[in-house]
């Protein structure tokens, strides 16, 4: 081969090279710069997200619907199954239960006293007998979730702290009372019992603004 092939041939030599040179460049970035990391697009994009969650954050919005979904907690047919003490109350009144019922480590009740012996999955037809829903209990001995005798504060912070109320976010939270058969039976609590008075769909709508806006908590 003369000197001019030769040539040629290192000249196509380094071209693919910068071919292939280009190639894994353009690999590289359309990996890394074309992904959710160093894409400006998607920084950007990212940002303007964040932004417009911090924008639709009003604490005081937030913490004015948690104080009026806080009527619905200090109702009896909510605080009687999240007393301050160990033992479960009943009727408007909001009195100790009878029958020496106990909470128990699982809150299903002590000492062969359980809640399933009375409590069925249903209402009993009758005034004043025993009410019934599926899995009829106390919150456990280790995350008793009181209600009775908190101020809105105080329910606020408890209701929004995973370790306090069973590791949920405050979105959880919302579709806990938003689906919970034990939570719905307080619209429907059987003969001789008040209902919870404020309608369902405007609690959930009320927890759901308090989540949504920053699950900011009244004083």
């Amino acid at each position: 081969m003369n000197q001019e092939g030769k040539g040629q041939e290192r000249l196509t030599g380094v071209s693919m090279g910068i071919v292939i040179s280009c190639i894994l460049l353009a690999a590289v970035y359309g990996y890394f710069f074309d992904g959710t990391i160093l894409n400006p697009l998607a920084l950007r994009g990212s940002n303007g997200g964040l932004a417009q969650a911090q924008a639709s954050e009003d604490p005081v919005a937030s913490a004015r619907a948690f104080l009026a979904a806080s009527e619905v907690f200090f109702h009896p047919r909510c605080v009687n199954c999240h007393p301050a003490g160990d033992a479960p109350l009943q009727g408007d009144q909001s009195r100790t239960h009878t029958m020496m019922v106990k909470r128990g480590p699982n809150g299903m009740g002590k000492n062969s006293v359980w809640c399933s012996t009375c409590h069925q999955n249903t209402n009993l037809p009758g005034a004043h007998l025993p009410p019934g829903g599926s899995g009829w209990q106390l919150p456990p001995q280790d995350m008793p979730m009181v209600f009775e005798k908190k101020t809105p504060g105080e329910l606020c912070r408890q209701l929004k702290d995973p370790a306090q109320n069973g590791n949920r976010t405050p979105q959880e939270v919302v579709e806990h009372v938003r689906t919970a058969s034990l939570v719905l039976w307080g619209w429907n609590p059987g003969e001789g019992r008040t209902p919870v008075p404020m309608p369902h769909d405007v609690f959930v709508k009320n927890m759901a603004d308090w989540a949504e806006k920053g699950a900011a908590c009244p004083d």
